[in-house]
């Protein structure tokens, strides 16, 4: 097997383990959420994906042009991709002028387009990845239970409130989350608003919520930090949620802890 193939069947690994997680921690059910990578090193992904078709971008990319994305289609199962990356997954290389790409299908494609999340996926890819710095890049969407349904109580649609409440409960949270957890309003799913403002919540943090509909998480280094970040948000959602069913009996890590330990591990932070 040469390096190139080896290299993808790595990502298409990735991207299934993944899915298949999300699938675990009942953020994906049914046909729910969506996975995509960029990474601007050449890759031959003909030999998985052999068909092509033009395709027009949901939003302009300029500055990936040359670039490959890797992005599940539409309707399609996360837990599926794992066992057949072909039939679930598409490959999109960005086209000079970053405004057309030519779309990379397995002959058993199961869809005809890629997910209706695409424009926020790739308007995220771009705005990190403009600069030139980062090579490689990954976009989570899921809908976990709890991080989900406190977003539908309007104290925790406030940014302030939901970081101060959901990242006292364990010391990885304010370690992954320094920054604190984006919080959106609803806003219509796959609409140019709702990519604008994930794009530019995502500037400052590394997961964002759109409340009553899901996260959206980041990720420069691998597929699975980006999904450790789903984690640790769920996580903490649950103690949260496990707190308001005992009547808030808690009140988890003191702020005096969470700057204590913020100092011991040189962590900037600005929330406690």
């Amino acid at each position: 097997m040469s390096l190139v193939s080896f290299e993808l069947d790595h990502l298409l690994q990735q991207l299934g383990q993944a899915g298949r997680r999300l699938s675990d921690i009942g953020a994906a059910e049914g046909a729910a959420g969506n996975l995509s990578v960029c990474f601007r090193n050449s890759l031959d992904v003909t030999p998985y994906f052999p068909c092509i078709q033009m395709i027009e971008l949901p939003v302009p990319a300029p500055e990936l042009a040359g670039a490959t994305l890797i992005v599940t289609g539409s309707g399609r199962r996360l837990r599926d991709v794992l066992d057949a990356p072909t039939l679930n997954l598409a490959c999109i290389m960005v086209e000079p002028g970053g405004q057309t790409g030519r779309m990379f299908t397995s002959p058993e494609c199961q869809f005809k387009r890629v997910t209706s999340e695409f424009n926020s996926h790739l308007a995220v890819h771009h705005d990190q990845m403009r600069s030139g710095d980062i090579k490689f890049h990954a976009v989570l969407h899921g809908q976990p239970v709890h991080l989900t349904y406190l977003s539908h109580l309007s104290d925790y649609q406030d940014e302030k409130y939901l970081n101060h409440h959901l990242l006292r409960w364990q010391p990885e949270a304010i370690l992954n989350f320094p920054q604190g957890i984006g919080v959106l309003p609803f806003i219509l799913p796959g609409s140019a608003q709702l990519t604008i403002e994930t794009m530019l919540s995502l500037r400052d943090h590394p997961v964002v919520i759109w409340s009553r509909h899901g996260v959206m998480a980041r990720a420069a280094d691998s597929v699975f930090h980006a999904l450790d970040l789903i984690e640790y948000a769920e996580t903490a959602a649950h103690y949260e949620y496990l707190n308001l069913t005992a009547g808030g009996l808690s009140e988890g890590l003191s702020p005096e802890h969470l700057r204590e330990l913020s100092k011991s591990w040189n962590i900037e932070q600005n929330i406690f």
